[in-house]
């Protein structure tokens, strides 16, 4: 038997299946580095009292350790190979040992008691050797000393296969090579040989010649073990972390750097080294604690805030722990979440280095008045007045990003002005993190401008900062401006596909339709061109992988391998999966028909569980289904329709399906027909759509709106509900639910929906005021100024349509007439663009009813100026919808309303004019709504308001009487004004002294 049968370096196995490397595999392998490293934590982590103790009793453990692993090593060839096949002449396989690290580390742990002191007595070195052994020995040093070097080896390799732990022979056999002139053998058997030697200074010899040969894994081996010996050296610790860092072993370069911090703690240089290790592998807390410690550590010492730092031996703020460390540590809490802990190191910090640690009043200040500038003007209720002491920007950075983060927004704010304030071109990167901070907070409006500002110069611009951009402008509903800000990058960046979709989804949410196809084909084209087979070419690191080595250990990284792709279901059989999902279905369906009557409205019962699960399955295998949520022109055709097979698109195709799809967007699309169908597994479209209705009610009446309203807006984009109808009612199931649980943002914004597909129509504005009901929550929906804004500009447009028609513009892709921009004051939005369009045709002619003004919209506008008590502005527009239609009740009620109102702020100064001209328009609406039968009080119960009003409680009691009288005729009471017009007569009564009469009423119409 050779060398090269015992050092086979071809055969050697991975590092990491290696007890002897140093490189980190998953959690289940436990090889010998990754012990050593948390061997070293554990050593790190003793108290100093058992330190003493722990190096006596620990020193043979180490010992006995190294050994340990040179036994299983010899055990494990001796296994694969037979005692009686030979000396050791395979490799030297590491694979199974893995298995018996763990359970050896842990009885060797129980059987030597380590934090124990060992009684007296030193183990025995090196094994009691044979007769035969001895006699080996004696002639293979006699062969080295007369020359026969090939004589000395086979003898010493004679001896190993005898006894293996016979430390000499590994020496003299790594001599014999080394006067071969090779030198590689040679290093691997010294590193052999050193296993039983236990000398330190040998294991760091062998470490440096492994660095120096490129054997970084061998190397940083070799220092784990001289780690072991001698955990003082921390010069081997030093250069161990080093090198793991440089071959992106963070977890090795992690501990070692721990071991010397224990060694020396609060040393400011091993904390900066070790701080970038511990950010790169996401262990923040760590290095938040220990910068934490040394944070309190450098105050106590320094408490003057000025000390002699002895890296650089000099007098330092802070004894070297300065400005840049205290904004490190306020980085770490602020990524970490802890954003108080943040304002204070900062605010502590930076006092303390002032030299004003003695300052603890500050801390009792909520906000940061201490480090306030003269521009900030802060009023100040309690406590020490602004101390106006000077901050860093950086640090006023910090304070701006936690407290943004906390929710105090007016603090932050007041931070953020000082450092926007800045150049731009030269606090980018500050710049940047506020606006970001903003932006995770959802605070887009404050986010938007700073991300324009960085946008606007070339040095500070950059494709995030774009995108964010973008994204606050889509989030402002500003999406035409988004568009605009996806479609630049969209030019500058050709291969980013996530600004694409994004682009998509403001085009599919702009109603066209066109443009995003477009966008979602070229996505999917990049991504069958990036698409390539995983095995094409061969890596140079796999091939180097492949390539013989001389280390002890694998030097390359492990290869990571993809799995190829699941294998697809035939046709046939997806064929065959339909149709038993269609049974189901139909099944399904039969069932839910037969449990709904069952279904109670008070109590949830059997039925009722067994119909939403049966109904969930239906409604999510409906959802599920990419054929009835797709793009196409042609409706659903079905899970598989049937088309011919197309040849690749050639260029020609291509020009005519652009022209085919502009023919489209102009309205007048070919006559290709397709055939469709309006069943999806055995169910009509109406039937699901009846079975969605159903389902989402029942959710909305047992509280679960949220999950409602989701499912309904999904419903809205499948191609089986396109047409105006089904739009409509889905819309109108959302109202629905929405009214149930009065979530008036979701009624005001399906309703805007409604009005913008129904133009020059007064049923939705009637279904808008019928649904939003009564209520504070109501009227502050009513009067939200995006609202007002789009009836002012339907309003307009009105106005002009109705005076001039010939104005009127047909917009195809939102398919309304529109007025362009130089005739409108108000900007064009979402729903209404503007711009250019068509004049009405043949094709699209101006319905009739926009000819004339529409008083109901003029109306509703000016009621909308009376809840926001804008009554001069109201009283403008009800006069001009009372001129339109002067025999409108409900329109001189407003007009009332409004003159009163206005006559009773300060600003009138015609204010009997007004009160006459209201009690005027009230006698109108008495008129008008007397000849209305069952009118249930409500003309009396007005006038009474109107009396109660001005203070003419006489009259007022008159009308509230009448109303209470009316009331005792009708069956149903509570259908009347009876409980309203008592409590304001009740507050009448009161007032004027008449405790008993307003008992009487509580009694009788107040009570339950």
């Amino acid at each position: 038997m050779t060398l090269s049968d015992l050092l086979d370096n071809e055969q050697l196995i991975a590092m990491e299946d290696d007890p002897l490397s140093a490189e980190d595999g998953d959690d289940s392998s436990r090889d010998s580095q990754t012990s050593d490293s948390d061997e070293e934590e554990e050593d790190s982590e003793k108290g100093d009292s058992e330190k003493g103790d722990d190096t006596t009793s620990q020193e043979p453990n180490v010992e006995m350790e190294i050994e340990g692993d040179f036994d299983r090593l010899i055990d494990n060839i001796r296994m694969k190979e037979g005692t009686s096949s030979g000396l050791l002449n395979k490799d030297w396989d590491f694979g199974s040992i893995n298995d018996q690290d763990s359970q050896f580390k842990d009885d060797l742990r129980l059987a030597s008691g380590i934090g124990k002191r060992r009684k007296k007595g030193q183990r025995a070195v090196g094994p009691t050797l044979s007769f035969e052994v001895r006699s080996l020995l004696g002639d293979g040093n006699q062969a080295y000393v007369d020359g026969n070097l090939p004589e000395a080896i086979r003898i010493m390799l004679e001896v190993i296969r005898i006894e293996p732990r016979v430390s000499s022979a590994w020496s003299v056999l790594a001599q014999c090579h080394e006067d071969l002139k090779q030198g590689q053998q040679a290093l691997q058997l010294r590193i052999m040989a050193a296993h039983l030697r236990h000398d330190a200074d040998e294991w760091d010899r062998l470490a440096r010649q492994s660095k120096d040969l490129g054997y970084n894994q061998q190397a940083l081996y070799c220092w784990g073990k001289l780690s072991h010996l001698d955990p003082e050296n921390v010069n081997a610790q030093w250069d161990r972390a080093l090198l793991a860092r440089d071959m992106g072993d963070l977890k090795t370069t992690r501990n070692a750097f721990l071991v010397i911090l224990k060694r020396f703690p609060h040393d400011l240089a091993v904390l900066s080294e070790l701080r970038t290790t511990l950010i790169e592998i996401g262990d923040l807390d760590t290095c938040t604690t220990l910068f934490q410690a040394a944070f309190e550590h450098y105050q106590k010492t320094y408490p003057s805030g000025h000390g002699f730092n002895s890296t650089t031996h000099t007098d330092a703020p802070g004894g070297g722990f300065g400005l840049l460390e205290i904004l490190v540590l306020a980085d770490l809490h602020n990524t970490t979440g802890d954003y108080a802990r943040a304002v204070d190191v900062i605010r502590q910090g930076c006092r303390w280095l002032q030299g004003r640690a003695e300052h603890r009043y500050w801390d009792t200040c909520d906000d940061d008045r201490e480090y306030d500038v003269p521009e900030f003007n802060r009023t100040v209720e309690s406590g020490p007045e602004s101390g106006l002491y000077p901050l860093d920007l950086n640090a006023r950075h910090r304070l701006t990003v936690a407290r943004i983060k906390m929710g105090e927004t007016e603090e932050a704010k007041l931070h953020a002005s000082v450092v926007l304030a800045q150049d731009v071109l030269d606090y980018a990167p500050l710049f940047a993190e506020t606006a970001d901070a903003y932006f995770e907070q959802e605070m887009y409006a404050e986010a938007r401008p700073i991300y324009e500002l960085l946008g606007r110069e070339a040095s500070t611009s950059s494709l995030y900062v774009l995108l964010q951009t973008a994204t606050c402008l889509r989030m402002m509903n500003e999406l035409r401006e988004a568009a605009e800000v996806y479609e630049y990058i969209r030019d500058i960046e050709p291969t980013d596909t996530d600004a694409k979709m994004k682009l998509a989804e403001i085009y599919e949410i702009l109603n066209e339709p066109r443009k995003a196809l477009e966008l979602v084909y070229e996505v999917i084209d990049s991504r069958k061109r990036l698409n390539r087979p995983a095995d094409a070419n061969m890596d140079e690191s796999e091939k180097a992988k492949q390539l013989p080595s001389s280390s002890l250990f694998s030097e390359q990284n492990k290869a990571k391998t993809t799995k190829s792709g699941r294998q697809r279901m035939s046709v046939e059989a997806l064929m065959e999966l339909e149709a038993k999902m269609e049974l189901d279905t139909l099944k399904g369906h039969r069932r839910l028909e037969e449990l709904y009557p069952q279904i109670s409205k008070d109590e949830v019962n059997d039925s009722e569980r067994e119909w939403f699960l049966q109904a969930e399955k239906l409604i999510d295998s409906f959802r599920e289904c990419r054929q009835l949520f797709s793009t196409s022109q042609y409706g659903f055709r079905g899970v598989f329709p049937t088309r011919p097979k197309r040849a690749k698109i050639s260029e020609d195709d291509e020009d005519r399906m652009a022209s085919r799809l502009q023919l489209e967007i102009e309205g007048s699309v070919g006559s290709k027909a397709v055939a469709s169908t309006e069943v999806f597994r055995g169910l009509h479209f109406q039937e699901w759509l009846k079975l969605f209705f159903q389902y989402c009610f029942l959710l909305t009446w047992r509280g679960q709106f949220e999950a409602a309203e989701e499912i309904l807006k999904h419903l809205i984009y499948s191609i089986a509900y396109r047409s105006l109808e089904s739009q409509t009612s889905i819309r109108l199931a959302i109202l629905t639910c929405a009214m149930l649980a009065q979530r008036h943002a979701t009624i005001v914004e399906q309703s805007r929906k409604l009005m913008s597909a129904y133009q020059f129509n007064n049923e939705p504005l009637r279904i808008y005021l019928a649904v939003l009901g009564g209520g504070l929550h109501a009227t502050d929906a009513f009067v939200l100024s995006p609202v007002q804004k789009y009836l002012y500009r339907e309003l307009k447009s009105s106005y002009i349509i109705a005076k001039t028609p010939d104005a009127a513009r047909w917009v195809n892709q939102i398919r309304r007439f529109s007025i362009p921009d130089s005739k409108l004051e108000e900007p064009a939005d979402e729903d209404d663009p503007g711009g250019p369009g068509e004049p009405a045709s043949e094709a699209h002619p101006l319905p009739e009813a926009a000819r004339k003004t529409n008083p109901v919209l003029t109306a509703l506008y000016g009621q909308m100026c009376i809840s926001a008590k804008s009554y001069q502005s109201a009283i403008f527009y009800l006069l001009y919808a009372y001129e339109l239609c002067p025999e409108d009740p409900m329109i001189c009620l407003s007009l009332a309303v409004a003159s009163m109102g206005r006559a009773l702020q300060r600003q009138s100064d015609n204010r009997h004019h007004l009160i006459t001209q209201a009690m005027g328009l009230l006698t109108r609406y008495r008129q008008l709504r007397s000849e209305q039968k069952n009118a249930l009080g409500e003309v009396d119960y007005n006038l009474g308001r109107a009396f109660q009003q001005l203070g003419l409680y006489s009259h007022a009691v008159t009308h509230y009487e009448k109303v209470l009288q009316m009331a005792e005729t009708q069956e149903d009471k509570n259908a009347t004004l009876a409980k309203e017009a008592a409590y304001n007569l009740s507050l009448i009564y009161g007032m004027t002294g008449s405790a008993s009469l307003a008992g009487t009423l509580y009694r009788r119409w107040l009570s339950l």
